[in-house]
């Protein structure tokens, strides 16, 4: 048996970066790094690099769905986790899917807007993933103008951080980590967690002036590959955490 089949199996769903940075090719890499096998249903075909995003085209929901269930029928996933679904069709098949495939720990990051400003997701998607997807998460990885969308409220302090996460918890039932890297101001890089066990905070120290593309997508595929490996959500935030400072401080 290969190496690779005595592997945990993680699965990401997601859209192509053909800079590399972002997506299924970051959380391809994050999974590897992390000793899991990725597997993966490409939702959309991107040209982008760091810059900017020139041009995206959707694939059909029924592609995606070929795709989950070409995975799951060879080795189920001991976790999955999805980035940018692209279109309602993509996101209502996504929910679908899971829905008749409980048990598999599902981290949903809400990818709805490029870090160069293009808008992912139009509002009815954004309405889809709040009714059918989020409320079969285990966790929802939002960071702040994502969590704003969410709870239709400004973040501006810490407090307002895990106030968000707090709501989201709430409305939606899944565990919320609200990342606050984007947080104005703020002298460290604070994540809020709130889930039916309580709340937390994670803070590592702020590196300044980095405007790095796929953090997002490397943080949620790491908390995704520890959730893969059987450790608990907890200990999958945590070292998820320290995993995409050290991407961070290593990349700068």
């Amino acid at each position: 048996m290969s190496k690779n089949l005595q592997k945990p199996v993680a699965l990401t769903i997601a859209g192509s970066d053909s800079g590399g940075g972002a997506g299924i090719q970051a959380d391809l890499k994050t999974f590897a790094a992390l000793g899991v096998h990725g597997t993966c249903a490409i939702t959309c075909i991107t040209a982008q690099n760091p810059r900017e995003v020139s041009r995206m085209a959707p694939c059909a929901a029924g592609l995606v769905r070929a795709q989950l269930e070409a995975v799951f029928s060879w080795r189920r996933p001991a976790a999955a986790k999805t980035g940018l679904l692209a279109s309602p069709a993509t996101i209502r098949e996504v929910a679908k899917f899971f829905r008749q495939c409980p048990g598999v720990p599902l981290v949903v990051d809400p990818v709805m807007v490029a870090t160069c400003g293009i808008r992912f997701l139009s509002r009815p998607a954004v309405e889809i993933l709040r009714r059918e997807l989020l409320p079969l998460a285990t966790l929802v990885t939002p960071n702040v103008a994502e969590a704003e969308v969410l709870t239709g409220k400004r973040i501006r302090t810490p407090e307002d951080l895990r106030a968000s996460a707090r709501n989201i918890h709430e409305t939606f039932g899944c565990a919320a980590l609200v990342k606050g890297g984007h947080l104005v101001g703020a002298t460290a890089a604070l994540d809020s967690l709130c889930g039916k066990d309580g709340e937390w905070i994670f803070s590592a120290p702020r590196i300044r002036s980095v405007k790095l593309h796929g953090t997002g997508c490397t943080y949620s595929a790491a908390i995704t590959a520890g959730l893969a490996r059987g450790q608990s959500l907890m200990k999958a935030i945590e070292l998820a955490k320290t995993h995409i400072t050290n991407v961070i401080s290593t990349t700068c």
